[in-house]
């Protein structure tokens, strides 16, 4: 399904794949994410986010071993073949991929559309060992403007920090694709849903973004993940899920466009990205002052 017009609104159908990659298993974890996102495109999703490094696994036994299973971007083979599923299917993708660049490694997400790879975000935020295999990202918070709306991405622990949302707020995102692998997090209520989705929801809500969250299951190399995947409207509810614990399941929203970008408005007074105090700090969240000397 692509964008409806709908009595002068926007509407398309957002997909988050929950799912469990075996590390090591690339040809296999990147044919059951194909299948996958055709799932997602009988069901009518237009934009389908895989998990972060779908294609590879997670959980590295050594940088030699990430480094073999790594691909170059855009000629890789998982690449191509999420490439070849987006065309057939007349879906965008967004999908988490363990990136080789000559002899650096990135934790990054492909975003492909019908036509093609349409660029490459890089992790900008490294969890735990994470450092020991990836370089921190290096292009920034691009946004992709597509004919669905305004895409930004952001991968996992990059959703700690209230100022990557918001700078791709300020760029016009309409919607931030969310690859993850969410481990569970030091004194966690087992009653109580990962904070993860609490920060989705609070992010969405001070930006007025639609938040699409695909996290992983399963348990690799002694490492859980928590699922509970997650599509997030613009004012900071729930539309779909959270996913269970440790299922395999493609959650659908649909999103409105239009009022998605009237969600920044609170009231006839108060408007989330207007009423920041730039006199304070720059739009673009640098303060301006000087630096202490060293």
């Amino acid at each position: 399904m692509t964008v409806e017009e709908d009595q002068g609104f926007s509407h398309l159908v957002v997909a988050a794949v929950q799912m469990a990659p075996r590390v090591g298993h690339t040809a296999d974890n990147v044919a059951r994410s194909v299948a996958l996102i055709e799932q997602a495109a009988t069901q009518g999703a237009s934009i389908v986010v895989l998990p972060e490094l779908a294609n590879s696994g997670y959980v590295f036994a050594s940088r030699a071993e990430a480094f073999a299973l790594a691909e170059p971007v855009p000629d890789g083979p998982s690449t191509q073949a999420w490439a070849e599923v987006a065309r057939r299917c007349n879906v965008h993708v967004v999908a988490g991929i363990a990136e080789r660049e000559g002899d650096r490694l990135y934790n990054a997400a492909v975003v492909l559309g019908p036509r093609g790879w349409l660029g490459t975000y890089r992790k900008l935020h490294l969890w735990g060992d994470e450092h020991l295999f990836f370089e921190p990202g290096n292009k920034g918070l691009p946004v992709f403007h597509t004919e669905l709306g305004r895409l930004g991405v952001l991968i996992c622990y990059d959703g700690w920090f209230p100022e990557t949302y918001r700078l791709l707020a300020m760029q016009g995102a309409d919607i931030v694709c969310m690859p993850t692998n969410w481990v569970p997090m030091p004194h966690q209520p087992t009653d109580r849903p990962a904070m993860a989705t609490t920060l989705a929801m609070a992010s969405a809500h001070s930006n007025g973004l639609n938040i699409v969250c695909a996290d992983r299951t399963g348990t690799e190399r002694g490492q859980p993940f928590v699922g509970q995947s997650l599509i997030v409207g613009a004012r900071g509810w729930p539309l779909a899920g959270p996913a269970s614990i440790d299922s395999e399941e493609i959650l659908c929203a649909r999103i409105d466009l239009r009022a998605s970008r009237q969600a920044r408005h609170l009231n006839v007074f108060n408007d989330v990205l207007r009423d920041r105090r730039d006199d304070i700090y720059d739009p673009m969240l640098g303060t301006g002052w000087p630096l202490p000397p060293h």
